[in-house]
């Protein structure tokens, strides 16, 4: 008798939140197969445990997390510590049919998983490795197309060239301290005065600092959102003709690196061996320089890792169905 079929499907195993799920959808979206997403998270004490979880952790998902249950999927897309178990279940149940990718350094054996991405800035080695330059994420140059013709009322009459400012905050490498504030609002103040300024934050950049940030541009023409109502952020990509990331964020980074437009990094006291990896490796491909107090033009080749890994998850797709059905007709 020959296994049941796999379900045609690309199922992405998250946490659910936006920064987890993102990198999972940016690689399932480029490969055409019909995306169900899977938002779970482990009960106690199994979430403290992950990625380490003896036994099968389907009966131990939180509640209103989405079922993990047959059809089992063609492709299994994880991403977080959460998903780890799951994804290495769902292989198991599967009778090793499912194909397992996992993104970041899933800090477990790496030979659970068909295919491991992580940041080259990690350094993991395999032989079923597949680094690249930061993480996956959703953003094609047809998006950013569409976006900017979105969001061209708000933007189109801003002062040119446009700046767009990524604005991230304190993270366990980088301190977000009143003197590094100071010294950004003092930046953007004087680029204030001879481009026009597309100002975004986040959450980490911290309430106080925002204010502060926000009453600094309040007499110019900046555009400063301060993330309530529609996030103009996709548009503030297509429309900027540089940026300036603060370096504590990769993914802002490597968002930005897709336009192909130049990339100014705002230091930050602090930083880490591998955040040092990172930058080193944006600025050896001509894509980022330190911020210096102005805003240069040069020209780069767009950055497109999440269309690279998912070209090798294509072709490890094209192997694996090949090898299911040479399988299931010797079972015939």
């Amino acid at each position: 008798m020959s296994a049941a079929p796999l379900e045609n499907a690309c199922w992405t195993v998250t946490n659910g939140t936006a920064g987890m799920e993102n990198q999972a959808l940016g690689l399932a979206e480029r490969l055409g197969l019909p995306i169900i997403a899977k938002r779970v998270r482990l009960a106690w004490p199994w979430n403290k445990l992950a990625p380490f979880s003896p036994g099968s952790p389907f009966s131990r998902l939180a509640a209103g997390s989405d079922p993990i249950a047959p059809p089992w999927p063609r492709l299994a897309i994880g991403v977080g510590r959460e998903s780890i178990p799951l994804m290495i279940a769902i292989r198991k149940a599967s009778g090793d049919r499912t194909l397992l990718v996992q993104c970041q350094d899933p800090r477990v054996p790496l030979s659970a998983f068909d295919l491991v991405i992580p940041p080259e800035h990690d350094a993991v080695i395999g032989p079923n490795v597949f680094s690249i330059l930061g993480s996956p994420n959703r953003i094609t140059r047809e998006k950013l197309a569409a976006a900017r013709a979105q969001f061209e009322d708000r933007f189109q009459t801003l002062r040119a060239p446009r700046l767009a400012v990524l604005i991230g905050g304190k993270s366990k490498a980088y301190r977000f301290d009143s003197a590094t504030v100071e010294n950004l609002t003092s930046a953007l103040v004087e680029l204030s005065k001879t481009m026009g300024l597309m100002v975004t934050v986040s959450r980490r950049t911290g309430e106080e600092n925002v204010a502060r940030i926000a009453a600094a541009l309040k007499d110019s023409s900046a555009y400063f959102w301060n993330g309530e109502g529609e996030n103009p952020y996709l548009g503030v990509l297509g429309w900027a003709d540089a940026f300036l990331v603060t370096a504590d964020s990769v993914n802002m980074a490597c968002d930005a690196a897709v336009t192909g437009k130049p990339v100014h990094i705002f230091p930050l006291p602090g930083g880490s061996a591998k955040f040092d990896r990172f930058h080193q490796s944006l600025m050896a491909r001509g894509i980022s320089r330190p911020f210096m107090g102005r805003i240069e033009q040069w020209d780069y080749a767009p950055l497109d890792e999440t269309g690279r890994a998912a070209k090798r998850i294509a072709e490890l797709l094209d192997v694996c169905t090949n090898a299911t059905d040479m399988k299931a007709g010797a079972s015939d």
